[in-house]
């Protein structure tokens, strides 16, 4: 299929395109028509280092042969089959592959199309595991600021990003937040977990007690905020959250829609991290980008809670048309199969160090004001251009790293790094040196402002 996207047509307008200022793109478009492994090819024949994965997704690399033969030999065999009281080979053999992908306490996983998808799921789990259990009084469910939770109702009410929700009015009754872990002060240009911030989580028993512990469902939080800028938890943060969480009976729940399946050098960065949630919520990596899938992963505790209730019930009143979709979990289990035979995890954790080291030498760029990493993610931020346009420089910057051959993501003053797990030392070197090269060219004022 062949598209000019340069040619006035009204067919550029018809796409209402997610998370993306319209008039910017369409005046100034930046088009993947193709890729392979860390690499995009862009309309003009370019080839671009692709520096995100995607979206967090790509994590075995573009165009990877185990999972197009998984998707294929699926959609030669079956196309669809509903999960609602019918079922087909293929959900079940994801569930298992995934669930003894995970750690040992998650046994059972729920199937959905998307990490706002998993998210609201979780959500709903943690509800009614409590309503199963006789305490139906549990309904508080609290996130923390900065948090990104997808973009349901319920994601962004516990989410703690005031842009997310702020065209929509309130957020859902009884949620609440703590506080998030950022301090430019302490934390600038850490290496990996802050030393500073482990007592912050205790601003979660200020919350709790604000709510009645007896209220309280769940707390919901990203190991890493991702969308937020990259934050890494500061060491015994997590593990203080866990406990604070084990002493009032409240469910703990790790969005990892980022940080699993090899961002963090692990399948889940709850083994990374050493902190075990009750729900795992999960997406991007799962299928390696290819179709869109979300998983919400349980305790064997969680799911035998709902299990307990009468038999001839829907223990929970939940699903999607798409739940288990043959041709998404074909795809997982592709990803899976090119985990392992390529040793991703492993050259996730060869390159984990040689990526810190490299993000870090930009310290001394102009404008950048905090660098922040963990696993293969990492934060860039610059300080604002203006009240009025605080996006200019990182705007700028990802615009001219495409048009040099590379692609980030820029969200408000951060630019965020999270390439495929694929990567070597050379393409790390690569691609941090042109952004380096380009933080000189916006410095020094040979490099314009893209402006929205």
């Amino acid at each position: 299929m062949s598209y000019d996207f340069t040619k006035t047509s009204p067919a550029h307008e018809q796409f209402w395109m997610p998370f993306t200022p319209q008039r910017l793109f369409k005046s100034n478009p930046r088009m993947m028509v193709s890729a392979d492994g860390m690499y995009y090819t862009d309309q003009d024949g370019k080839k671009v280092l692709d520096g995100i994965a995607g979206l967090w997704c790509t994590n075995a690399g573009h165009n990877h042969p185990k999972i197009k033969e998984a998707m294929k030999a699926q959609i030669d065999t079956l196309d669809y089959a509903p999960n609602f009281q019918y079922g087909h080979p293929t959900a079940f053999e994801a569930a298992k592959r995934l669930t003894d992908a995970m750690p040992d306490p998650f046994t059972h996983v729920f199937f959905s199309n998307s990490g706002s998808e998993a998210v609201d799921t979780a959500l709903k789990i943690a509800l009614g595991y409590h309503r199963a259990k006789g305490d139906g009084q549990r309904r508080v469910l609290i996130g923390r600021e900065r948090g990104y939770h997808g973009v349901g109702f319920g994601g962004i009410s516990v989410g703690g990003i005031p842009y997310t929700c702020a065209y929509f009015g309130q957020r859902l009754p009884d949620i609440d937040h703590i506080v998030h872990t950022w301090d430019l002060e302490h934390n600038a240009f850490s290496k990996g977990e802050p030393e500073w911030g482990a007592h912050l989580a205790d601003d979660l028993l200020n919350t709790i007690y604000l709510n009645d512990p007896s209220n309280i469902a769940a707390v919901i939080i990203e190991p890493v905020a991702g969308s937020t800028g990259i934050l890494p938890p500061p060491k015994g943060y997590l593990k203080r959250i866990r406990e604070i969480c084990d002493e009032y009976g409240i469910l703990l729940i790790f969005d990892e829609v980022v940080t699993a399946f090899g961002r963090m050098g692990e399948m889940s960065s709850t083994t990374y991290f050493d902190v075990m949630p009750d729900i795992i919520v999960s997406a991007k990596g799962l299928t390696n980008g290819a179709v869109p899938m979300g998983a919400t992963f349980v305790t064997s505790d969680i799911y035998d809670t709902f299990m307990n209730g009468p038999r001839e019930i829907i223990e929970l009143m939940h699903g999607y048309t798409y739940s288990g979709h043959p041709l998404a979990c074909a795809a997982a289990i592709g990803t899976l199969d090119a985990f392992e035979e390529d040793n991703i995890l492993e050259n996730a954790r060869k390159m984990m160090p040689i990526f810190e080291e490299a993000v870090h030498s930009l310290k001394d760029k102009p404008y950048v004001m905090d660098i922040r990493n963990c696993g293969m993610i990492a934060g860039v931020q610059l300080e604002n251009y203006s009240d009025d346009d605080p996006m200019l420089r990182t705007r700028t910057a990802s615009y001219e790293l495409f048009n040099r051959g590379a692609v980030i993501r820029y969200s408000g003053p951060t630019m965020q790094l999270s390439p495929s797990l694929t990567i070597n030392e050379k393409e790390i070197d690569q691609l941090v040196t042109m952004l380096g090269d380009v933080l000189d060219d916006i410095g020094s004022g040979k490099v314009s402002g893209v402006l929205a």
